[in-house]
């Protein structure tokens, strides 16, 4: 079964159904796959005459309707396969229908409640039905809080822009589906460079954290791996009460290690190249007998 890129995934087990009759059951781990393959299966397994109330509790659960009646639509797009008979064919045309009408009421409360904050300078078009306003898409947008909500929202309307019957433009603004894409450029742009910003806070809190050592590291004179060496006898040589001298993971015995030494030129250690010689398969990273710490 093919998937629809649902952005809200509200199942719950059966356990849980406040509503077992239209609640959305997914009694493993809630993906994208088990949500499509539960709304499908409930779809098949309700009556028609239930769709309206079934639409309506789903509309009352999930925070953006008109996001979600849109994935609808292209779930049952995306497997029109699993109606090719006679009755399953029936529901789907009547889900579509429904689809379509609930859609026409939110573009009419939309336009309802818009008309009252847009004056005709801030309309960028109009068609017969509804306008298309960037001044109220973006006012919208600052009031959601998910980044890809945002998108989504302004996606879908530069699809139904671009569908739309457009009557009259205004010359004096920016298309709107232009305006709408350098929102989601300048979206997208504020949103790497808030990433970069946390990995670079990130990376400077690690810097300080491992600079802020309050000893003096520990010079090697010497190869590495002779240091590294000497730990991986403790690790691995099992003493006569069944347990080698030092126990603990590789990763973390490194990570001590890069802490306390410096190598040969006082430059820190890599912690990579200290994990590979302290593997017990890496024999071939042992120092030469001659040079190697016996216990």
């Amino acid at each position: 079964m093919q998937t629809a890129p649902f952005v809200e995934l509200l199942a719950v087990p059966s356990a849980l159904a406040k509503n077992p009759l239209f609640d959305i059951i997914v009694e493993n781990k809630i993906t994208i796959q088990n949500y499509c393959n539960a709304l499908i299966a409930k779809i098949l397994e309700l009556r028609q005459s239930q769709f309206p109330a079934f639409i309506d509790y789903q509309f009352n659960q999930v925070k953006n309707p008109e996001i979600w009646i849109c994935k609808l639509e292209k779930l049952l797009a995306n497997n029109e396969a699993f109606f090719s008979s006679k009755t399953a064919m029936s529901r789907y045309n009547k889900l579509y229908f429904l689809i379509e009408k609930k859609r026409t009421e939110l573009q009419s409360l939309r336009v309802i409640d818009t008309k009252l904050k847009a004056t005709k300078r801030q309309i960028n078009a109009d068609t017969d039905d509804r306008y298309f306003s960037f001044f109220e898409a973006k006012s919208y947008i600052n009031s959601l809080d998910n980044f890809n909500d945002k998108i989504i929202y302004l996606m879908d309307e530069i699809f139904e822009y671009n569908q739309a019957d457009i009557v009259s433009l205004n010359n004096k603004l920016q298309p709107y589906d232009k305006q709408c894409n350098q929102l989601i450029e300048q979206l997208q742009i504020m949103r790497k460079v808030k990433n970069d910003f946390e990995k670079e806070n990130q990376e400077k809190k690690a810097t300080e954290n491992s600079s802020n050592i309050p000893f003096q590291k520990i010079k090697l004179n010497g190869p590495t791996n002779i240091i590294t060496n000497a730990f991986k006898q403790m690790m691995v040589d099992v003493k006569p009460n069944g347990k080698p001298y030092i126990q603990g993971k590789i990763k973390d015995i490194s990570q001590i290690i890069c802490l306390i030494f410096d190598d040969e030129k006082g430059e820190p250690l890599s912690q990579a190249t200290v994990q590979t010689y302290l593997s017990p398969n890496r024999t071939d990273k042992d120092p030469n007998n001659d040079i190697k710490v016996r216990f």
